[in-house]
């Protein structure tokens, strides 16, 4: 699919900001399955490039702004040509070792609910154990919105038995963990469709290291591994490790943000 792409997301500062730096990892990722056809990146219409590509293969930009800013407005847009690969993620630019994601965070730190989860899920095939985890995850937490936020863990989301597709990835990653399969978080968009209510065009899901075999994604939040209709971004040990935007602000400014994102395969427009 050649899907096109248009997010943006605003910053507000009240009072305006003394100085503004941010952290981008808004640049879609390149493997077998994925290619960039075209990608800008603005701050503030300022075209923003990659400086460096991270030890997990992202592409990342730093922005500055060292005078007074009332709004930062970051504008990520392109085309991204995909293909269905069944979830396996093969031939992106770096192979960090698949034990760095078996590494608890506070986000995917377990409890007794998820160690039993993933102990039910758990058979002598990995593969199947993987999406079976998955699968048991969309179960045990029902998606719904506004009920969870950025700082809520696994074990508080396994817990309220509700939330959104970051908390379902942590309580699959956590799973994982528990029982020695690397895990790790992945955002990236997701072309929304009439019939799948779980589907947003901002996403995140997770993939997880079979042994012998290698990274396959899986989507908790919909029961399915990324087809050719999700784009990955980025990847991280959680959400905060690998959020698209962070940023660091002087000068005790409440910030604000909105966000407006659109999705949409280029022949049916």
């Amino acid at each position: 699919m050649r899907l096109n792409v248009s997010h943006r997301s605003t910053y507000n500062y009240e009072p305006a900001a003394a100085r503004v730096s941010l952290r981008l990892k808004l640049f879609p990722s390149v493997y077998d399955g994925q290619n960039v056809e075209a990608w800008r990146v603005t701050v503030n219409g300022d075209p923003v490039k990659p400086i460096y590509v991270s030890g997990y293969g992202d592409d990342v930009a730093l922005w500055n702004c060292h005078d007074p800013i009332e709004a930062a407005v970051v504008m990520a847009e392109g085309t991204v040509v995909t293909s269905d690969r069944a979830g396996v993620v093969r031939d992106l630019p770096r192979k960090p070792p698949a034990a760095l994601f078996t590494r608890s965070t506070d986000l995917t730190c377990p409890n007794e609910a998820i160690e039993g989860l993933a102990k039910e899920s758990q058979t002598s095939d990995l593969l199947e154990t993987v999406h079976s985890l998955s699968l048991a995850v969309k179960e045990a937490v029902t998606y719904r919105t506004k009920v969870t936020n950025s700082e809520t863990t696994a074990a508080e989301a396994m817990s309220a038995g509700e939330g959104v597709c970051q908390d379902h990835a942590h309580v699959f990653i956590s799973a994982c963990r528990t029982i020695g399969i690397p895990a790790r978080y992945v955002t990236g968009y997701l072309q929304a469709t009439d019939d799948e209510a779980a589907l947003l065009e901002t996403h995140a899901w997770a993939e997880a290291h079979i042994r012998n075999f290698g990274w396959i994604g899986v989507d908790p939040s919909n029961g399915i591994s990324p087809t050719e209709h999700y784009i990955r971004i980025a990847c991280g040990l959680d959400a905060d490790d690998a959020t698209p935007i962070k940023g660091h602000v002087v000068g005790g400014s409440d910030i604000s943000l909105t966000a407006e994102v659109a999705v949409a395969d280029s022949q049916q427009q």
